[in-house]
């Protein structure tokens, strides 16, 4: 394996003139950096990343914890932080985690051991422990996406919950409807604690009495919905329309409804969901 060494040997330079050429960190005449390029390409020579890491304490890279990128909202946003961290020269190291403890700990012990420039944490579970363990590396960065608590050392990034349920709920009665549906994720969740109360806001605001059976708790995955899809389906009253705290959970209580055809013989279902590139759907059975 070639050594900045042999690179200075075969452009007739000095170790710190290849240095210079390959961190950009001085001027050099551009003859000389196309004589230790040349000599880069020719011996395909690539700069230890641990070395250059003891010297300018960075490692170029950031860790990502996510509960699993399969599901659609992780997976947009990941794909936007990985193209932004190559766009910087940032290698991203992503961890699916399936929300299991034990994975979560040895993968922020790994980041830690690796020495990443930081962490990002988007996980559908943000338990205790789990911020336990980002806290006892308060010399890491971190920034927690979607929610988290107020109590967390982490800078965070979270939406208007209460505002969104408002919205969502909102938008399906301007479109005539008045028995409505939640399907939330876990009830003990600030995030959905707060789109519930925007839930509510706008039921009373057009004078809509909410029932206690319309909220629904789910698990922001697919198996819960289907549950909740099953109880829907069992109603005497069923609602005419579901507000949906994520696409994971809309998509798989359409799916279920849809085995269910029979349940929802000449009768309409309409779908909104907060994070979505749709902004609602209906289907007639």
């Amino acid at each position: 394996m070639a050594t900045i060494k042999d690179v200075a040997r075969l452009a007739g330079v000095s170790t710190t003139t290849v240095s210079h050429v390959i961190n950009k960190t001085r001027f050099v005449a551009e003859a000389t950096q196309e004589k230790v390029m040349a000599a880069v390409d020719e011996l395909n020579y690539a700069p230890s990343a641990v070395a250059r890491s003891l010297k300018c304490n960075s490692t170029k890279t950031i860790g990502m914890l996510v509960t699993q990128s399969t599901n659609l909202f992780f997976s947009e946003v990941i794909d936007g932080v990985e193209s932004y961290c190559y766009r910087q020269g940032y290698t991203l190291i992503l961890c699916n985690t399936g929300g299991v403890y034990e994975k979560q700990r040895d993968y922020i012990r790994m980041l830690a051991e690796k020495r990443v420039d930081g962490i990002l944490v988007m996980c559908s579970d943000l338990t205790e422990e789990l911020l336990e363990m980002l806290d006892r590396h308060a010399d890491i960065p971190k920034v927690i996406m979607d929610w988290g608590p107020e109590s967390s050392q982490a800078d965070k990034i979270i939406d208007n919950s209460e505002e969104g349920g408002y919205l969502a709920t909102k938008f399906l009665i301007e479109k005539g409807h008045t028995d409505i549906a939640c399907l939330s994720g876990h009830l003990e969740k600030a995030v959905c604690q707060e789109r519930i109360i925007g839930y509510k806001r706008a039921l009373a605001e057009a004078g809509i009495e909410m029932k206690d059976d319309r909220i629904l708790e789910g698990n922001f995955e697919c198996d819960t919905a289907v549950i909740a899809a099953n109880r829907i389906a069992a109603m005497e009253d069923r609602p005419t329309a579901i507000f949906c705290f994520n696409d994971t959970m809309a998509f798989g209580l359409m799916s279920r409804l849809q085995q269910l055809v029979c349940a929802y013989l000449r009768t309409s279902l309409s779908l909104v969901t907060i994070i979505s590139n749709w902004q609602s759907t209906s289907r007639h059975h």
